[in-house]
């Protein structure tokens, strides 16, 4: 039979995500309320204070640092389903809790602060459980369709989010806006209990329950498995770079606006705005994907952002500058969600949650000690230097990677390494897939999957 073309929302046909998806949208986008009637509950405390703001970022951050590791390590040993669940129900807990301090007139500042370390404790864990449990709602197959579509719906609660909290800020007061957030934790508490454990697509390990000891699941065979695949280290090491380096664009943006083209704050949205619109129709573009990508398609994708953005850094005009931003935003997405799916595809289900949440620390974590270095440069050099450095520096560590995967390839098929399968993978035969085979269906008894 002739294999259907892919579509744009193929793994929406699966129930299960169908659910898990709707209760996304409605959360990310209560999120990104928040996110911004937060900022403007402290600036109206604190007299528009920026260290005030910049601790309350520390804090909710710094949790994803030191933990998202030990949360991908959760994500392998219990049951995913749960552990959303409860990561949801915590945070709108503490959404709910800072809207009734600011709707009664008693929130301080070091309220915030303490409820902002609380969610940052509770994304360390449900980020790396979120992006593994995509693929055992979908399976291997439609996990790059599943994956994009995620970050298709993600930038559009983040253009849709602000927008509304903009007009309840207005109308009714931060409270309120924050208040909208903790009710719409409940949309994603609702799909997950909707969704039916049977009907797993994924590869679904064998829990500690089912004979595995929860000594077996440690952090450290996630690190050393990955430092075992170099098909998975250098994708890492890409991500690191370019995170570091290429992915300031809240800090560059504004001063690009600002101090080089002296633009009001429509201006500014225009070219956030251009941005964004970039990196929507690069997440659609990436639905198209049905496979693991080639290493060289992940390289591709870097250089074409580093390229980019560095052109955009050189732009003489605003609206050049803007086009450019626009394709950049589609080469960033481009680039990130093809790096993801070479990791999540290419790597163990045993292992995927461990994996996934090392992949989160080293974007993540690199980008604020980027805008740091960056920061000192545009001091030094202008707005502009932001922008062209981090292209200049995305694409000479692609360059780089394409003339390592280049030598590795050329080399004669005796010489080639094969991965060696970890103990505890071997002890347990469900948990891998091989470059050819399907993905396993089916989950344990009473719905539990590792």
């Amino acid at each position: 039979m002739p294999k259907a073309p892919p579509t744009t929302f193929r793994s929406l046909s699966v129930r299960n995500f169908r659910l898990f998806a709707a209760g996304q949208l409605v959360s990310v986008a209560g999120t990104w309320t928040m996110v911004v009637a937060q900022d403007w509950l402290v600036l109206g405390m604190t007299g528009d204070s920026a260290t005030a703001l910049g601790a309350v970022t520390a804090l909710q951050f710094a949790p994803v640092l030191l933990l998202t590791l030990y949360g991908g390590r959760l994500a392998d040993l219990y049951d995913k389903r749960m552990l959303l669940t409860l990561a949801n129900l915590a945070a709108g807990a503490l959404a709910l809790t800072l809207a009734v301090l600011d709707l009664t007139g008693t929130v301080r500042l070091w309220h915030v602060w303490l409820l902002a370390l609380g969610v940052g404790i509770v994304n360390a864990v449900e980020v790396p459980t979120r992006m593994s449990f995509v693929g055992e709602l979908v399976g291997n197959e439609l996990l790059p369709n599943a994956s994009a579509l995620s970050a298709a719906y993600f930038s559009i609660a983040r253009v849709a989010g602000p927008a509304l909290a903009g007009l309840l800020i207005t109308a009714f007061g931060t409270g309120w806006a924050i208040a909208l957030n903790a009710v719409s934790y409940l949309a994603t508490v609702a799909g997950l209990r909707m969704v039916r454990p049977e009907e797993y697509r994924g590869c679904v390990v064998e829990d500690a329950a089912a004979g595995r000891e929860e000594a077996e699941v440690r952090v450290r065979d996630g690190l050393r498995y990955v430092a075992s695949r170099i098909d998975l280290t250098l994708p890492m090491l890409l991500v690191a770079a370019i995170g570091l380096f290429g992915m300031n664009f809240p800090l560059t943006l504004p001063l690009l606006a600002k101090t080089v083209f002296h633009a009001d704050a429509a201006s500014f949205g225009l070219l956030s705005a251009s941005f964004a619109a970039g990196s929507l129709l690069g997440a659609v573009a990436g639905t198209r994907r049905s496979g693991r990508p080639a290493a060289r398609t992940v390289i591709g994708a870097a250089l074409a952002f580093g390229v980019l953005e560095a052109a955009a850094g050189w732009a003489p005009g605003f609206i050049g500058a803007a086009c450019l931003l626009g394709l950049t935003g589609f080469a960033s997405v481009s680039f990130l969600q093809a790096a993801n799916h070479r990791i999540q595809l290419g790597s163990d289900p045993h292992y995927r949650g461990r994996i996934l949440a090392l992949y989160t620390v080293i974007l993540q974590g690199t980008t604020p000690l980027g805008a740091l270095l960056v920061g000192l440069l545009t001091e030094r050099l202008g707005a502009r230097a932001g922008l062209w450095f981090g292209g200049l520096v995305s694409a000479a560590a692609a360059l780089v990677a394409l003339l390592f995967e280049h030598r590795r390839t050329r080399r004669p098929p005796d010489r080639e390494e094969v991965p060696e399968v970890p103990e505890d993978a071997r002890a347990h035969p469900r948990s891998g897939i091989g470059p050819d085979e399907r993905p396993v269906r089916g989950a344990t008894p009473g719905g539990q999957e590792g």
